[in-house]
Formats: structure tokens, C-alpha cells, sequence
């Protein structure tokens, strides 16, 4: 394959990548920590209303885990289109 359609290639699968984990962030963090506050208030985790919870912690642990899952995902991608360190 040439290398310009590599290169493209390349750019779509992190485009994908960043965009699913972008939705990924945007449903914790708007959908349940504002749109579906008050339902998930009837749930609790660790003594606080699981809507709350949300809101405050749940969009920034997720924010973290979704950080090492792209540095996994990109190293992969790396290694897929031998663009990789090794």
C-alpha cells in the first residue's frame, strides 16, 4: 500500500478511536452526571446518591481509564502500521 493511503488509513482508525472515546467521556460525564441526575439519585454508591456520584468523581475516573485505554489502543495502532518505538 502506498504510503499516503497508510498514512490515511492511520488517521481514520485514531479518528474512530478518539471519537468513540470521546462519546464514551461525553455519556458519563453530561448524560449521567446532568441529564439523568435525578434518577440516579435513587441509587447510591458508597454512601452518596449514584447521580452525584457522577457528577462529581464518576466523569473524572473515567476520564483517567479512557486515558490508558488510548495510550493501549494507539500503541497497538503504532505497532499495526509499524510506526511503533520498538
Amino acid at each position: 500500500m502506498p504510503r499516503q493511503q497508510l498514512a490515511q488509513a492511520y488517521w481514520r482508525e485514531n479518528l474512530r478511536l478518539v471519537t468513540v472515546l470521546l462519546a464514551i467521556w461525553f455519556s458519563v460525564s453530561f448524560a449521567a452526571g446532568i441529564i439523568f441526575f435525578e434518577d440516579l439519585n435513587a441509587y447510591s454508591l458508597g454512601g452518596y446518591k449514584l447521580g452525584l456520584w457522577f457528577a462529581q468523581q464518576g466523569s473524572i475516573y473515567t476520564f483517567v481509564i479512557l486515558i490508558f485505554v488510548y495510550a493501549k489502543k494507539m500503541a497497538k495502532l503504532d505497532k499495526k502500521y509499524g510506526l511503533d518505538e520498538e
